[in-house]
């Protein structure tokens, strides 16, 4: 390990300043103490919030582990950039999360590994299976991160749906008498009806009745649509034939079709929105910040976190503006399966400690100190009688005045303390009551919907997010083909495949949303697609599927 971190070392280009910042700086003074508190550093390859320095709950967090951690994130570049030029210039933070530039540290021997360590640490240990630990190790054996995400404990609790989705506000069903809407037709239709009706919000603000999010690597949002709508699961670069176990492609299929040639015909009524291809990431929750959109597809993690809370603190929930899942494939009588039960378990990429950190046992113990449940409780609760109460059954609960505080910006960054890309649990509590998560606590996550959510799943005979859509099974051992595909690299046939597909999708997806000519621009897509070999892609999805079914035998 000297070694790598040696050669690491030896580059010269130099470190953004942002980066810079997320390393302590060239001259970076790691894990250095202050009254007996180790400080660690981290960087997380996504967008992120920063805490305040004197954060009340990492405050109290660093009084029982004995350490604490100054987090940054991503900002103005993508992933693979941040991560590219930080190898380049040799010098890491102690823990890292490179999201798509995971594979580039791996490369560059940025990562330690992990597996001589695991069993020193119980709550690490604990975290996940033999199974999974396993599905982590990398082409030499080892492993060198941990999936912060996707680990269950006892009791599965599960109120929000967490994934993909068509989402609309429940202003648009309440106008239309809260309907059953089934299809991509039946939604669209609806869309158009309300936007007609009402063109602007309250205040005078034109409403936007769908957008699309196509930023880097979220353009999920416009290009993965077809394999829910034929009603698969989110294995996200393909589907899988569960009865043949063959890998299928959804971007020529007949669905696939159908899906962008609506979207051209309600790009052309003008109800798609035109800044969908040049918006960025930030503009997007902006723009869902102010309420005027209706409706969207997207994961819940991707947006509803900040959005949400924006809407509360408006009071934008009055008018409606609250969004939720609804079931919808391509046509009536297909099972859809946007909501699965059981975690998901992405092993493409996680939390790593780097060559650069001095204290490797200190780090590692430090994760195992957040696994403990009263740190992992002041991680997702808070302080009790200040962010939640306890009634006499033991049941954890926020007042109203508790909910509105948490959502607050200020609050959050001065008070909370999440510590959100570090490893953590969903389920329930060790001690057999409490969700792990507030919004996965059924009385609290009910007691704290806001009203026009609540009239909104009456009138559905919902409780939860997941009873708008439905659940089911968990898939097989395969799930999900994307933690293999997001490994990929252009040194393989397939993976030098997957790189092009995703350019050339990136490049012509739109074009033929806003096409004056539908049927010509597919043609010339899917011309230009079948150029980039996707065969090759998807015989290595499939021998990497008939792998994995080999693998899990031997846990069965």
């Amino acid at each position: 390990m000297k070694r790598k971190q040696m050669l690491a070392l030896g580059l010269t280009t130099a470190v953004t300043a942002s980066l810079l910042a997320g390393c302590g700086g060239e001259k970076k003074d790691k894990e250095k103490e202050e009254g007996g508190v180790k400080e660690f550093t981290a960087f997380f390859a996504v967008p992120g919030t920063e805490i305040n320095d004197d954060n009340e709950i990492q405050e109290k967090i660093a009084e029982i582990t004995g350490a604490k951690c100054k987090e940054t994130w991503l900002t103005g570049q993508t992933a693979e950039e941040a991560i590219g030029t930080m190898i380049a210039g040799g010098e890491y933070p102690d823990f890292i999360d490179g999201s798509d530039g995971t594979a580039q540290l791996y490369e560059a021997g940025a990562l330690i590994p992990l597996d001589d360590y695991i069993d020193d640490y119980p709550n690490i240990k604990e975290y996940l299976t033999e199974e999974q630990w396993d599905k982590l190790r990398r082409e030499d054996g080892h492993i060198y991160w941990i999936p912060q995400f996707g680990s269950v404990h006892g009791e599965e609790k599960v109120t929000v749906h967490n994934d993909e989705a068509f989402w609309i506000q429940t202003r648009v069903l309440e106008w239309a008498g809260y309907p059953e809407v089934k299809t991509m037709d039946q939604y669209f239709d609806l869309l158009e009806a309300y936007q007609e009706a009402n063109p602007t919000m309250e205040d005078g603000t034109e409403n936007i009745p769908y957008t699309i999010l196509c930023d880097d690597w979220r353009y999920f949002c416009l290009e993965n649509a077809p394999m829910f709508l034929d009603g698969y699961p989110n294995d996200g670069s393909v589907m899988v034939d569960t009865e043949k176990l063959q890998v299928m492609d959804y971007n020529t299929s007949e669905t696939a079709v159908k899906y962008f040639q609506k979207l051209n015909e309600e790009y052309k009524k003008g109800i798609v929105d035109p800044e969908s291809f040049t918006q960025t990431y930030d503009e997007y929750i902006a723009k869902l910040s102010t309420g005027r959109v209706l409706g969207m597809i997207d994961q819940w993690w991707n947006f509803a976190y900040s959005v949400n809370d924006s809407l509360k603190q408006q009071g934008l929930h009055e008018q409606g503006c609250d969004y939720v899942p609804l079931p919808i494939t391509i046509e009536e009588g297909i099972q859809n399966q946007w909501h699965n039960s059981g975690a998901v378990f992405n092993v493409s990429n996680g939390l790593g400690i780097t060559v650069s950190c001095d204290d490797v046992e200190g780090a590692l113990q430090f994760i195992n100190d957040l696994l403990g449940q009263e740190v992992h409780d002041l991680r997702n609760w808070g302080v009790e009688g200040v962010d939640y109460e306890v009634d006499e059954n033991g049941e954890y609960y926020r007042t109203d005045e508790m909910r509105l505080q948490v959502s607050d910006t200020a609050y959050k960054a001065s008070h909370l303390c999440t510590y959100s890309y570090f490893p953590q649990y969903s389920g329930t509590s060790r001690d057999g009551i409490n969700a792990m998560k507030p919004e996965n606590q059924p009385k609290e996550a009910f007691d704290g919907l806001n009203d026009d959510v609540k009239k909104c799943f009456e009138a559905y005979g919902a409780e939860t997010y997941v009873d708008m859509i439905g659940t089911n099974e968990a898939p097989g051992p395969w799930y999900p083909m994307y933690s293999f595909s997001n490994t990929m690299t252009t040194s393989t046939p397939g993976g030098m495949a997957w790189t092009k597909m995703g350019e050339i999708k990136h490049e012509y997806l739109p074009k033929v949303v806003m096409a004056e000519d539908f049927d010509k621009a597919w043609d010339e897509y899917m011309k230009v697609y079948e150029g980039c070999n996707p065969q090759a892609f998807l015989d290595e999805m499939q021998e990497e599927l008939e792998r994995r079914m080999e693998a899990h035998k031997k846990y069965e």
